[in-house]
Order: C-alpha cells, then sequence, then structure tokens
C-alpha cells in the first residue's frame, strides 16, 4: 500500500509547494527513490518466499473489495514504472525549463498522481481494484496532454480523454459488472474465474468486449486517442507511451487473461481467433502508417500502437511462452520506448527539429542523442544487444508452439516495417551532411544536461536488459499459470 500512497503524498506537497520553486523542484527530484526503494522491497520480500501482503483498503460488501497485492506480473510493471520515473522526473523539469513552460507545480503533481494510480493498477488484487485506478489514471494525464493550453492541445486532451473514457465506461465497467453477477468474484485467480461457471459461448462476447473496453491497449480501431495525444510536451509522451498508460493498458489485457479468463478457456473461446487477428492487423497496420509519418513523435506513436498490439497478440495466443513474450515486451519496450522519446525531445530542445526529413547530419551535432537514439531503435525493433531481442524471441516461440505460423509470419514482417520507419532517422542523422555551410552549425550542442543524462541512462538500461533477462523471465513464469 505505501507504493501506491507515496505518489499521491508526494503530489500534495508538489503542489503545495508551487509558489517555493527550490522546495517544489527537491521533491520532484526525491519523490522517485523513496518509491523505488519500497518497490524493490515488495520484490525482494516476495521473490524471497514471502506472502503477498494482500492488503483491504475498503470492503463495499461482502467479496467486493478494494484490495491490493504483489503478484510476479505487477512486480514487473511496477518496477518498471518506478525505475523510469527516475528518469522521467528530471528530464520532465530539464525540458519543461528549457521550453519556457509555465504552471510546472501542476503538470509534476499530475505526474505523480498518474504514477500513483499506476502503482494501484500493479498492485491490484482484482477487477474493481484495477478498473478504480485506471480510470484515475485517465482522469489525471488529461490535464498534462492539454497542459499547454493551446486549442489545439485542448482539442487533442478531449479526444484522449473521451476515447478512454467511452470504452472503459460503456465497455470494461459493464464487463465487470457481469462478471461480478456471474461468478461471485473479482479477485484475479491461478487459472482463472471464469473456467467451469460461464458457458464458452457467453465468455467468447466477454473476451471481446473486454479486450475493448481496454481503450488503453490501443487496440484498432480505438487507437486515435494515442496520436492524439502527441500534442502534449515530450515528458508527457514518454510518461503516456513507454512508463503508465499504455503499459497499464497491456497490463490490464495480460491480467484479464491470465486471472480472469484462464489461458485454457481463451483457448477455447470463439473469438479468440477474431480477436487475435484484430490485434494482428493492428501490429501490421500501424507500421505501415508510421512508415509515412514525417513528423517523429507522430511516427514514435503510431510505432506504440504496433508495438502494444504484440503485447496483446502474446496474451490472445494464450500460450504459456506468449504470454512470457508479452510481459517480457511489456518491460523491454518500456525502456526502449521512453529512450526514443527522450531523444525526440532533446533534439527539439537543443535544435528544433521535429521532423525526421530535417535530422540529416545530427549525429555531429547530438552525437550522444543519437547513439541513444539508435540503441532505443534496435530495443523496440528487437535485435541484439537489447532487451527487445528477448521479448521478441519468446512472443515468436509462443507462436510456433501452438502452430500459428501466419502470427509468427506477421512478427517477422512487422519486425522488417519496424527497421522500415526507425532506421531511416537514424541513417539520415550518421550518414548524411549538415545543411549548409555555417561552421557554428558543425559545432556539437547537446541538450541540457538535465535531458541528456536520462536518455543516456535508459538507452544503457536497454543494453543492461539483454544480459539481465533471466530474472524477469524467472518472475514472469512465477505468476503464469
Amino acid at each position: 500500500m505505501l507504493a501506491v500512497l507515496i505518489p499521491f503524498i508526494g503530489a500534495a506537497l508538489i503542489a503545495a509547494a508551487a509558489r517555493r520553486p527550490r522546495l517544489r523542484d527537491g521533491l520532484c527530484f526525491g519523490l522517485p527513490i523513496p518509491l523505488f526503494l519500497t518497490v524493490v522491497g515488495v520484490l525482494v520480500n516476495r521473490v524471497g518466499g514471502g506472502h503477498d501482503g494482500q492488503q483491504t483498503i475498503v470492503e463495499l460488501m461482502p467479496g467486493l473489495t478494494i484490495t491490493l497485492s504483489a503478484q510476479p506480473l505487477g512486480l514487473v510493471f511496477a518496477l518498471l514504472a518506478a525505475t523510469l520515473y527516475i528518469a522521467a522526473t528530471p528530464y520532465a523539469i530539464g525540458y519543461m525549463r528549457a521550453g519556457g513552460y509555465h504552471h510546472l507545480a501542476r503538470f509534476m503533481a499530475c505526474y505523480a498522481i498518474a504514477l500513483g494510480a499506476t502503482m494501484g493498477i500493479a498492485f491490484a488484487e482484482n477487477l474493481l481494484t484495477l478498473y478504480l485506478f485506471y480510470e484515475i489514471l485517465s482522469i489525471s494525464t488529461y490535464p498534462l496532454v492539454a497542459h499547454t493550453g493551446t486549442e489545439k492541445a485542448r482539442s487533442g486532451g478531449r479526444t484522449y480523454l473521451s476515447l478512454l473514457l467511452v470504452t472503459s465506461i460503456g465497455l470494461m465497467l459493464p464487463a465487470i459488472i457481469w462478471i461480478w453477477h456471474a461468478t461471485g468474484t473479482l479477485s484475479f485467480t491461478n487459472g482463472g474465474i471464469l473456467t467451469d461457471q460461464v458457458p464458452t459461448s457467453i465468455g467468447a462476447i466477454v473476451l471481446v468486449v473486454l479486450i475493448y473496453g481496454i481503450g488503453k491497449a490501443a487496440i484498432m480501431p480505438f487507437h486515435r486517442w494515442l496520436p492524439a495525444a502527441m500534442v502534449a510536451p515530450t515528458p508527457v509522451s514518454a510518461l503516456l507511451h513507454a512508463v503508465a498508460v499504455v503499459k497499464a493498458g497491456v497490463f490490464s489485457v495480460l491480467t484479464v487473461v491470465l486471472y480472469i479468463f484462464g489461458l485454457e478457456y481463451t483457448q477455447s473461446l470463439v473469438t479468440q481467433p477474431m480477436m487475435l487477428g484484430v490485434a494482428v492487423f493492428t501490429m501490421l497496420a500501424a507500421s505501415l502508417v508510421a512508415l509515412r509519418q514525417d513528423n517523429l513523435k507522430a511516427r514514435l506513436a503510431y510505432s506504440t500502437v504496433s508495438q502494444l498490439a504484440y503485447i496483446v497478440t502474446g496474451a490472445l495466443l494464450a500460450t504459456e511462452l506468449s504470454a512470457i513474450g508479452g510481459g517480457l515486451h511489456m518491460l523491454m519496450h518500456g525502456f526502449g520506448k521512453i529512450t526514443l522519446f527522450f531523444c525526440a525531445g532533446a533534439i527539439y530542445v537543443a535544435n528544433g527539429i521535429n521532423t525526421v526529413s530535417g535530422m540529416d547530419g545530427l549525429a555531429r551535432r547530438m552525437p550522444l542523442t543519437m547513439l541513444a537514439f539508435f540503441i532505443g531503435a534496435l530495443c523496440v525493433i528487437g535485435l541484439p544487444p537489447t532487451g527487445g531481442f528477448w521479448s521478441k524471441w519468446y512472443l515468436i516461440s509462443g507462436a510456433w508452439s501452438t502452430g500459428e505460423y501466419l502470427v509468427v509470419a506477421a512478427f517477422v514482417l512487422s519486425t522488417l516495417l519496424n527497421v522500415g520507419y526507425l532506421m531511416p532517422p537514424v541513417m539520415r542523422a550518421f550518414l548524411r551532411p549538415l545543411p549548409g555551410n555555417d561552421p557554428s552549425q558543425q559545432r556539437v550542442s547537446e541538450a541540457p544536461a538535465l535531458c541528456l543524462i536520462p536518455l543516456l541512462v535508459t538507452a544503457a538500461g536497454t543494453l543492461v536488459l539483454f544480459i539481465l533477462a533471466d530474472p524477469a523471465y524467472r518472475l514472469l513464469t512465477m505468476g503464469i499459470p
């Protein structure tokens, strides 16, 4: 429970210190540390054979509670969010200062609330608890998306919030209520709670409603909120795409398939092939759209839609290997994608460039940033020596083990498309000359240290995860029945 409380308490303190910039910034810098240490403490206790630390916050009626517990898949998600929050906080402060943005206290307070909601989702013991924090996350990130207050920002914010609320209230909530009435429980249970209680004909409908109801997973056609949110400052994009919002979506899909439906029950549903096809279509279609985007953040946004579909595909394949691959990809993509967004923001802050066509020769001016971009791109593509290689490995292995050779082919084709939209910026930056002959344009011009250091750290993290993927794999196997 402490891991959930720390960000909310921090948000209140940051808001209270709005008129004292030094205290405010000190709180912002300090907040991620106790959160990270708390999550690590919970992880060590759980792996060491301790109990799951289940805590009931409130009992609404017998069997219907807001309850937190530490489960292996949730610990992977919580550790990802807590770790990247350490890098995201100084980056956000450095970016907002360099860009001359106002209302930093409000921005960082909402940032902290979003992390608190993320922790609530990660440690949820049942569907009701997950849904509560899921909605808090949607609402707390709206002010971040619309932070600049321009008409474009407000329009993007409206699209963002309306699509997420329509799917969650209109689809996810009714499905949760139906599951409660059908089974009498919402607790996450190994093997699922619908098995032997709900006919597969009904379960097939519930699967479709729940998968689409989890709009944060960005399965087409409910994906438009994600590109719309690109009007937000880059630290928000990093939060949305790597740390909190989209990862909350795919984590929820994995959790629902594993602990509400169960792997065997999911495989028996008549709508499972259809939803698997939708996920594969999203994976390929979003990659094709990304190829056409010249705006760097838009290209990365559609890349995220595609990469999320990898995880949803892993969940819907409903095998142990594919579920492990989905959990690993949640982790690996988080590090790779936050690196890419950090680099996009640093490029804009230092040189005012936000398009792929404007990146010619940029490695001469920003060698460290472009090296980090290259490493992040390798991770998202799924190539060694980055952690993304292992998650793609297990996803493809899971599809192969069930004879889903078309899905294997889709994974391979999508990976080639990843190369097609992530390597051109790298090649332009390293292989083309800088435009113009002005000597001043040839000098190294990296972003401020608060922007540069975090992106180097997260890029290094993708390399470390290539070597240390086994602990994450072992933790995930503990939570997959």
